[in-house]
């Protein structure tokens, strides 16, 4: 599938929640990595800000807005072809997220 050329239609109240919660959650991490650069937030003020400002629950929102207007928009065989893409992400606790393996068996 040729996705350079693909446009998908989504609500734009729905689009503007999106960015605001993206917006969020690229600038408040960026400032904490600040004041965790003057020692003044550790882990858990970053800890605590994931969970005080549900940001799992409002990313997975997000993800279900744009697969929801994929879903409508485009063939099941399009659609399999993104979600297989999305399956080559990196993700925590998997050894492709802290990069590559190695073999220590010798």
């Amino acid at each position: 599938m040729d996705m350079s050329s693909r446009e998908i239609r989504m609500p734009l109240d729905e689009v503007v929640a999106v960015l605001q919660d993206l917006n969020e959650f690229v600038v408040s991490p960026d400032r904490l990595g600040f004041r965790q650069a003057s020692g003044t937030a550790d882990e858990y003020t970053v800890g605590k800000f994931m969970a005080d400002w549900d940001v799992a629950r409002r990313l997975a929102r997000a993800r279900r807005v744009i697969s929801v207007a994929l879903d409508a928009q485009l063939s099941e065989e399009d659609n399999a072809e993104i979600d297989a893409l999305c399956d080559e992400g990196r993700f925590h606790g998997t050894d492709s997220a802290i990069g590559p393996s190695i073999d220590q068996s010798s």
